[in-house]
């Protein structure tokens, strides 16, 4: 189930690609200032949407995805992909100057990948894993919540977790920190973290609701009900809503 909610993805991918939020350019500035060089390996790059950010800034980007919609749309832009797991994948003798993950690193083995990746940097090759955490209005979180658990009484996703918000990081970016350290092969990681905001009409954040994991393989009847109850709760917030982001990266050099 885990390998199928990580391809499910690109059910949708210009969809994917249209609603899912960037990166600071604060954070794609810093990574690409602290790397040796401008070759990156992008970690699950999807439709390449941190891929095309890196590019802009002036690196040279190839991708490794497994989904072949997501890895399609993104050659559409330009950007260079592979198609695989990073597990399995083989970089047939190349090296790296950066290897990068947005949105990705959780379905990668932490050890297995973290080692990996440092076999495929050239020396003082830096690594980043990143993420953006979103923390809505509560209104709209709980409204998801009460929806979810009512047309997926059974489902295994934590969506209380939800309530975190931008506190919930830490489930993620621990357990890409222990893999670093387990693996031995990296100096001890980094976290930076980059808290910013934007704006969503009730279309626009209904737009963005159906690429998250929980909802890529929800049928369209109970996708309706979440949908419904997420707007009726925009709705009473005047149409619109502020939703507030912390993009935290975990990161190391090669030791």
């Amino acid at each position: 189930m885990h390998r199928q909610v990580a391809e499910s993805f690109g059910v949708d991918a210009a969809r994917y690609d249209r609603t899912r939020p960037h990166y600071p350019e604060a954070m794609v500035a810093r990574i690409v200032a602290e790397s040796p060089g401008p070759e990156l390996l992008d970690i699950g790059c999807g439709t390449g949407i941190e891929a095309r950010q890196f590019l802009a800034a002036g690196c040279r980007v190839l991708g490794v995805e497994p989904d072949t919609r997501m890895a399609e749309f993104a050659r559409a832009t330009r950007v260079p992909v592979e198609l695989g797991t990073f597990e399995t994948w083989d970089p047939a003798g190349r090296e790296f100057d950066a290897v990068i993950a947005g949105q990705a690193w959780h379905w990668v083995d932490p050890v297995v990948g973290a080692g990996k990746a440092a076999a495929v940097l050239r020396p003082r090759g830096r690594f980043a894993a990143f993420w953006n955490a979103s923390e809505p209005p509560a209104a709209i979180t709980d409204a998801f919540i009460t929806a979810f658990q009512r047309v997926l009484p059974e489902s295994p996703f934590k969506v209380e977790a939800m309530r975190l918000g931008r506190k919930g990081y830490p489930a993620l970016t621990d357990r890409a920190a222990d893999g670093i350290r387990t693996s031995g092969l990296f100096a001890d990681p980094e976290l930076w973290r980059f808290d910013w905001e934007q704006s969503y009409t009730r279309a626009e954040w209904l737009d963005v609701l159906p690429t998250q994991g929980g909802l890529t393989r929800l049928a369209p009847e109970p996708l309706g009900v979440v949908l419904n109850e997420v707007g009726a709760a925009i709705d009473a917030l005047g149409g619109s809503c502020t939703v507030r982001y912390a993009t935290v990266v975990v990161t190391a050099t090669l030791a």
